[in-house]
């Protein structure tokens, strides 16, 4: 069972990972050729869709942190889900202080300053969920070699 938690939280934290870079790289960015004319419906949408999207995702990797804290292979340190745990309070404090009081102020209208603000903080979560991905790969290999070293 423990090694089943590690791997749907690398699974889940590597789509999310994948997600936020895409996002960071691409979607923010292109918030400012949408058009004022267009761009509150656009931002509904926006909301609508990726909440379909990272909601399950975020849940999904949230209780898989939790039970990770609780239950893990005897071969990880608990220094990988305490840190791992910090990464992913990083994430959704940034998400419920930052990103969603952007999004709030841009549903009412595009807003080059809150855009800016946005693609800016935005950062702090793509590096925080790459951090995550990369600590809990590095638990993927540490079980993966305390599996082969039993065998």
């Amino acid at each position: 069972m423990p090694t089943l938690v590690l791997l749907a939280q690398i699974a889940t934290t590597c789509m999310l990972t994948g997600l936020i870079w895409t996002i960071q790289v691409v979607h923010y960015p292109l918030f400012a050729s949408v058009g004022p004319d267009r761009f509150v419906a656009y931002e509904a949408a926006h909301a609508r869709l990726i909440t379909l999207v990272v909601g399950p995702l975020m849940l999904a990797e949230a209780a898989t942190a939790i039970a990770f804290l609780a239950i893990r292979p005897p071969s990880i340190p608990m220094w990988i889900p305490v840190a791992g745990g910090v990464l992913l309070g990083v994430v959704w404090l940034t998400t419920a202080f930052v990103s969603v009081p952007c999004h709030t102020r841009l549903a009412e209208g595009f807003d080059a300053e809150t855009h800016r603000r946005l693609v800016d903080t935005n950062w702090i979560r793509t590096i925080a969920w790459s951090a995550r991905a990369a600590v809990l790969l590095w638990a993927g290999w540490i079980a993966l070699h305390a599996v082969r070293a039993e065998g």
